[in-house]
């Protein structure tokens, strides 16, 4: 035997004997502290990996450009970017890795939590490339589903249940956004708003130790500054909420304009089935918009500091608007613009073949939002709102409305800019944006598809649990068959050695034709008079609906609320397969609930 094979065989044995040990030895609540530890830690790493590559590649390719002019690379650069990703996905990876936050939703919902080796580091290189090239995307997508998967892998790897792999991937999730963002709290919020992980006492803790201990991986490397600088010069008055309330509506109605065109343009990307006339498609689509709005190269995080700065014409550098930098009207409208196609940009990026995600890009909006609302009310009606307090404000509007998480992004912008004295006003925009776009849209826009799918486990759980049920799995089929040409007497026969009040009638071939129900027989089964004068053709009844195989479930239970009934007949193709009952089904929904939510 080869010594790579005793050594990895020796190596099984003493994980082993350990997995025996702390069986024994450790209570798995305490192991679970344990382990989220350690994804905490990974996780964080992975964030200062990330952050790391993105500004080494970002610096290396336009730290040389003029700011003074349009520059013609930002034609080139995405769609290498793109082109380099797309070949590293498609010939290195050989999986689709996008859409990072919904692939976790969908592993929680239908995948029990596992989520593959490869994603615990394919995500965060691929987004590094297409953001560092320019990608209008952000980093959070890839390294929630970066540390997601460290947590399912290492869950996995200490062969742990179900239910506590789906609080490992939350704290792997917790602790990339804590490490991306310096940010603890939001990192907590977002697991439990974004990725609906119920708060029980089994989970708070490691959520939190997760979200603390990726914070402070970021803290002692990167040191205590907040990502974005922000000095709030002038307090916020009460005289400014009617202000702050029409901010919120605003903020989301963008996030609604936000969201609406993401999926139409994720729509139109997803009906072109050949990769490279995506590829030219995006790539020039995000080239022409980088071009001509520079601030929407990658993650835009620059414009944000700009203008929480007061910097506001810088927001023109490198641009071919440059000379317009003191028209104050040219940078409404060049705002506006920004507004309006920087979902177009990220839409483009995705759909060409890139890595990334939606995060950072509602902040961006949300910042411009905000600069935009104030300084035209401004200009409008001569007030002096404070500029770079609405669009503080405004980052927490349209990230609250495009994710459906409020305290989230209350806590976030807070966090991430240490505006803490501007909680008020953030918490009625967070709530207004939030409120707006709920009447539109009841699903966030990582939840949105996999809700149309009926694929969603953690949102409206109660609900959503019957897509963990299949059709399949309560189907009884102990009734005992009739045939219609039967006698009375026969019927009755079949009654004695069975145990159940229901008997499917069906043809030589198995067809169904119909359902005999013991009560509506019982004054007429006692008389030996009409044994062999009666037949089952005669008193059969025609069943008030049936179930095809492969029903969804909640097709299913539709049909039960429609008919009224308790046992329906479940039928191949006309032919009789068996009964499902609403007992039965009820009594699996409370198993697969209690599973998933128990303390």
């Amino acid at each position: 035997m080869a010594a790579g094979s005793i050594f990895r065989q020796r190596a099984n044995e003493y994980f082993n004997a350990f997995l025996l040990w702390r069986e024994k030895h450790i209570k798995e609540k305490t192991f679970v502290v344990l382990l989220s530890l350690v994804v905490g830690t990974l996780g964080g790493f992975a964030a200062l990996i990330l952050k790391t590559l993105i500004h080494l590649i970002s610096s290396a390719l336009t730290s040389h450009l003029d700011i003074t002019e349009g520059n013609y690379l930002f034609f080139i650069y995405p769609v290498v970017g793109i082109l380099i990703t797309l070949l590293f996905v498609k010939y290195v990876v050989r999986d689709n890795i996008s859409h990072g936050v919904t692939k976790v939703l969908y592993a929680i919902s239908q995948n029990k939590s596992r989520l593959k080796r490869h994603n615990m580091y394919s995500s965060m290189f691929a987004s590094s490339i297409t953001i560092g090239f320019g990608g209008s995307v952000g980093a959070e997508g890839p390294i929630v589903y970066t540390g997601a998967a460290i947590g399912s892998n290492l869950g996995s790897w200490m062969r742990m249940s179900p239910r506590v792999l789906m609080i490992l991937v939350g704290c792997g999730a917790a602790a990339g956004i804590a490490g991306i963002f310096k940010a603890p709290i939001a990192g907590m919020l977002f697991t439990l708003e974004v990725l609906m992980i119920d708060l029980t006492t089994v989970s708070v803790m490691p959520l939190l130790i997760s979200s603390i201990t990726g914070a402070t991986i970021a803290y002692v490397f990167t040191g205590y500054d907040v990502e974005f600088f922000f000095i709030q010069s002038e307090p916020f008055a009460t005289s400014r909420i009617p202000f702050a309330i029409l901010l919120g509506v605003f903020t989301g109605l963008v996030s609604l304009y936000f969201t609406r065109v993401m999926n139409m343009m994720e729509n139109y990307f997803s009906s072109i089935k050949n990769q490279w006339l995506k590829l030219c498609i995006g790539g020039a689509l995000l080239s022409v918009l980088i071009f001509i709005f520079p601030p929407l190269y990658g993650e835009g995080y620059g414009s944000i500091v700009s203008l929480l700065g007061g910097n506001v014409e810088s927001i023109l550098d490198g641009s071919i608007f440059y000379a317009d930098r003191d028209n104050m009207w040219f940078i409404l409208v060049f705002v506006a613009l920004i507004i309006l196609t920087k979902v177009f940009a990220t839409s483009a990026t995705n759909g060409a073949g890139g890595v990334g995600g939606t995060f950072a890009p509602s902040l961006y909006v949300g910042c411009m939002a905000g600069f935009f609302f104030a300084s035209l009310t401004n200009h409008v009606f001569g007030l002096d709102l404070s500029v770079k307090n609405f669009a503080l404000m405004g980052m927490s509007g349209v990230m609250s409305g495009v994710m459906h998480a409020p305290l989230m992004a209350i806590f976030l912008t807070a966090e991430l800019t240490g505006g803490y004295e501007l909680f008020l006003p953030l918490l009625i925009v967070s709530t207004l944006s939030y409120g707006t776009i709920k009447i539109f849209e009841p699903y966030s826009i990582y939840a949105m598809r996999l809700a149309q799918r009926g694929e969603l486990l953690t949102h409206h759980k109660d609900k959503a649990v019957l897509t963990l049920l299949k059709i399949n799995s309560v189907i009884e089929t102990d009734f005992m068959s009739v045939k219609p040409e039967m006698s009375l007497k026969e019927m009755v026969e079949v009654i004695s050695k069975s145990n159940r009040n229901l008997f499917p009638v069906v043809d030589d071939n198995g067809r169904l034709l119909g359902v005999v129900l013991l009560d509506e027989i019982r004054n007429i089964m006692f008389r030996p008079d009409l044994y062999r004068r009666m037949f089952v053709h005669t008193f059969m009844s025609t069943p008030p609906a049936s179930i095809e195989v492969g029903e969804s479930m909640e097709r299913v239970m539709k049909i039960f609320d429609d008919t009224g009934a308790w046992n329906l007949p479940v039928v191949e193709n006309g032919k009789y397969v068996g009964f499902v009952s609403k007992s039965k089904i009820f009594n699996s929904y409370r198993r697969v609930l209690r599973h998933y939510s128990e303390d």
